[in-house]
């Protein structure tokens, strides 16, 4: 079929490729509804590909289990040997160093990834690589996808969030009426209905004109698809049928076993439109057209061709994950039992976390097939997935089965092992007294097992328990013993474990040994290949650091923080990680970004839900958003359940922070003390600072830190000294916080003039009555409420990008427009997006008519 409406979007393809060549890469994002045309963009691309470059191709399929890293499997023929070695094996690390050395070493390449709403996570995590460095490669990577598949949990909705440099959006619009009626001029039926029965959508269009006659119009799509293949003689149609269970391209070898007679035996098939024949094999000329076939098909005929494509696969040494996949849909339990572990071993070693999970559910699912040993090791790599991927209920659930039957099997070294994985689970699920007594058990068996490499990983748990309750001199006892025991051994997972509680307790104290013992546990951790705990000693670093309000440093160690855990897939950490960039937005005033970071935490993860509620309650409370309380008392209800002071106490300093704006001084102060003399005699200073500041506001003067710690110096009463250390932090609010306790007008002015900048409406009002009490003259008035009116609470910089947006504009095109940085405009977008409730650009601009006022 013709390609009508598509030449803007044709001629960015070519000059995205053209610059690519000339040493600008970026990555396109072609995105629509199903059917809206972007295999067929993607069709043209590779048919004509611009002077100067090379096109490789893969997709995604829609399998209940995607295959991991299956697009770019399929590109194993045509790249060079490290590469097609590497995809074959399935590593992580080998797979992105050989991808960039292909990229780098062949200009002008076009990367199209088909699909990518049915993505692997191990492809999303080298799609995330990819895009990081894509200003530095000579390479355009375009992602298709469909915009109805998405939602804000979609692991492509994290993506498209984090491709933040070089980044084009090609969103496909429907056909017009007229590009409608030059499709039909050759046939006998009506074009106005044909519009009224598509909408415009060039696939519908295109099922309806090769599927109609003079006499009738089919009603639906799936009435068109079905009767094309009607028409067909039975062999053919049976071929077809065979076809439609396999969501990919059928390859030669494998068209062989499932079509008597290979490709020869589908002309006609082909001459109807229903599939597309290329050297490289076989596939649908569209996923609708194969589902409308699939769907239409009795469950024992399913049933029947699934079986054949499992025997098919295993003739020919298919892919582990493909073959688990038909072996369910054909009911072949031998198949499944054989294959699925293995799938999700593959799966794990790639960094397909979700893929592995629910390779291992399906094994899970026959368990009288395994045996005790087996079954038991199968169950505890199941719970460690869902730990991983930050399933903490399901994780304590699986893992209690597997505490059980370990105890049935009597072999305690394993036992230990799995009572320290155990606690781990139950902390992260918010139950810190069960985590406390698998823990305490881990480290009794693990002594009695003679077993000194075990014993230094459960005395580290115990430690890093001890951390997280701020005993202090506990974990650095704890710690100190099973580093020694962890050298002896000669267990480098052991040591940085317990080098990363060190490092934190040290940190907790104020002390910046902790800064070099906390990298030396992330690089013994990267070192033996023990990632996760890579990741935790910087999380662990980045935290310590905003407590300390050493913005600048925390920042320089949280982006790189970021991309290991991204690449490692470790989403629990990830979140604390998301919650570390919301405490340093709200640090700073950036209330929206600090919203938008907090707001990618969710109930699953009890322990950073905790902390993204109290910025999301914060940001709210300082800009006067009624709802901000409310945040805040759901977020000290859970961290009184979580029990640890690390949430507790910030959550009484955020609700006594809103007494205080609220006027209410004997609620701030039963809020506070109790909070204060708990921490006093658990001697986090840090939090005594804060508190003791809090009560001095609220008029009760408490003990305070030695230090220059700011909230010490404020809460000594040196609101001058204060500010100038808030000021060099980089604290906005902070600062005029403490300017607004000195007696001088000009200070309550320079206080008044940062609130205003920044929004904090509830202490602007306090400073402005304080200036009237004082007789002030010229008190500044303020700004005008620039979300008053606007239904979506955007301020007038994001109506500004949200009507940039809704017009089809990138984030550099939109930066270009407004004169900003393109990574304060990424910034405004995300704000965007958090406050509309949606997860891309557009459902935004889906929204934008009914948020924007109209353009004056």
């Amino acid at each position: 079929m013709t390609l009508l409406e598509r030449e803007r979007e044709l001629a960015e393809l070519g000059d995205a490729v053209h610059a690519a060549i000339e040493g600008s890469g970026c990555v396109l994002l072609v995105h629509g509804e199903a059917g809206i045309g972007k295999s067929s963009l993607v069709g043209a691309l590779r048919d004509r590909p611009p002077s100067g470059s090379r096109v490789l191709i893969g997709a995604c399929d829609a399998l209940s289990t995607p295959r991991t890293l299956g697009p770019l499997r399929d590109l194993t023929p045509y790249v060079g040997a490290r590469l097609g070695d590497a995809l074959r094996a399935g590593d992580r690390e080998e797979v992105l160093t050989a991808l960039h050395e292909e990229l780098t070493s062949t200009p002008g390449t076009v990367l199209v990834v088909e699909d990518v709403h049915w993505s692997d996570e191990a492809t999303l995590d080298v799609l995330r690589f990819l895009g990081r460095r894509i200003d530095e490669l000579r390479t355009v990577l375009v992602l298709t996808y469909r915009d109805d598949e998405l939602d804000r949990d979609h692991p492509l909705a994290r993506l498209l969030g984090d491709l933040r440099v070089n980044v084009r959006h090609l969103p496909l619009r429907r056909l017009s009426a007229a590009a409608v009626s030059e499709l039909v001029s050759d046939s006998s039926v009506d074009a106005e209905r044909v519009y009224a029965l598509t909408d415009g959508n060039p696939y519908f269009v295109s099922e309806i004109i090769a599927s109609a006659d003079a006499a009738q119009v089919p009603r639906t799509v799936v009435d068109a698809v079905t009767a094309r293949l009607r028409r067909l003689d039975h062999t053919t149609q049976a071929h077809v049928e065979q076809l439609a269970v396999v969501p990919s391209v059928v390859g030669v070898s494998e068209l062989a076993h499932l079509v008597p007679g290979g490709s020869g035996a589908l002309a006609a098939a082909e001459e109807a439109g229903l599939i597309t024949v290329r050297p490289e094999g076989v596939q649908f000329r569209h996923e609708l057209t194969r589902r409308a076939i699939v769907d239409a098909l009795p469950a024992s005929r399913r049933i029947e061709l699934n079986a054949q494509v499992l025997t098919m696969l295993l003739e020919v040494g298919g892919d582990p994950g493909r073959i688990v996949s038909h072996a369910v849909e054909a009911g072949d339990v031998d198949a499944i039992v054989h294959w699925a572990p293995r799938a999700a071993r593959d799966a794990t070693v790639s960094g397909a976390r979700r893929q592995a999970v629910e390779h291992y559910r399906a094994a899970l699912a026959h368990p009288e097939r395994f045996g005790a040993a087996e079954r038991t090791e199968l169950l505890e790599d199941f719970a460690i997935e869902l730990h991983m991927l930050g399933r903490g209920f399901d994780a304590v659930d699986a893992q209690m089965e597997v505490i059980r039957m370990r105890r049935e099997q009597g072999e305690p070294a394993a036992l230990g092992a799995s009572l320290r994985w155990l606690s781990r689970f139950h902390w992260l699920a918010g139950d810190r007294s069960a985590a406390e007594a698998a823990a305490g058990e881990a480290s009794t068996v693990a002594a009695g097992a003679d077993d000194r490499g075990l014993l230094a990983i459960a005395l580290s748990n115990e430690a890093q328990l001890a951390m997280l309750a701020h005993d202090i001199p506990r974990t650095i006892d704890l710690a100190t013993r099973a580093i020694s025991l962890a050298q002896d051994a000669d267990e480098p997972g052991a040591l940085s474990h317990a080098l990363n509680n060190l490092g934190t307790a040290h940190m907790l104290q104020n002390n910046d040994d902790g800064i070099d013992e906390l990298l030396e546990a992330a690089d013994i951790a990267i070192a033996s290949n023990h990632m996760y705990d890579a990741a935790r000693a910087h999380v662990n670093l980045v935290w310590s650091l905003l407590e300390q309000y050493r913005l600048d440093l925390a920042e320089r160690y949280l982006q790189p923080a970021l991309e290991l855990s991204e690449r490692t897939e470790v989403v629990a950490l990830w979140a604390y990680q998301r919650v570390e960039q919301a405490r340093l937005h709200l640090a700073r005033a950036q209330w929206d970004e600090a919203v938008a970071a907090a707001g990618h935490t969710g109930e699953s993860l009890p322990q950073p839900h905790c902390v993204a509620l109290m910025v999301i309650g914060l940001a709210r409370i300082r800009r006067g958003d009624p709802a901000g309380e409310a945040t805040l008392e759901e977020a000290s209800r859970l961290a009184e359940r979580l029990g640890e002071l690390q949430r507790t106490g910030p959550a009484a300093a955020a609700r006594a922070e809103a007494a205080l704006l609220r006027g209410d001084l004997r609620a701030a102060r039963s809020i506070a003390r109790p909070a204060y003399d708990e921490v006093v005699r658990l001697q986090n200073g840090n939090l005594q600072a804060e508190l003791a500041s809090l009560l001095r506001r609220a008029g009760e003067v408490v003990e305070v830190p030695e230090g220059d710690f700011p909230f010490a110096v404020q809460a000594r009463g040196d609101w001058k000294r204060a500010a100038e250390l808030w000021r060099a932090n980089g604290c906005p609010y902070h600062e005029a916080s403490a300017l607004a306790e000195s007696p001088h007008e000009s200070d309550l002015l320079a206080a008044l003039a940062i609130l205003d900048r920044i929004e904090a409406l509830p202490l602007a009002r306090r400073v402005r009555a304080i200036l009237r009490e004082r007789g002030a003259r010229s008190i500044p008035r303020g700004p005008s409420s620039l979300t008053r009116g606007n239904p979506a609470g955007l301020t007038a910089r994001q109506v500004e990008v949200l009507r940039l947006v809704a017009e089809g504009r990138t984030n550099a095109e939109i930066a270009d427009r407004l004169v900003l940085s393109v990574r304060t405009v990424d910034t405004h977008v995300a704000a965007v997006l958090a406050k509309l409730g949606v997860a891309t650009r557009a459902e935004a601009t889906r929204l934008a008519p009914d948020v924007l006022e109209p353009a004056g």
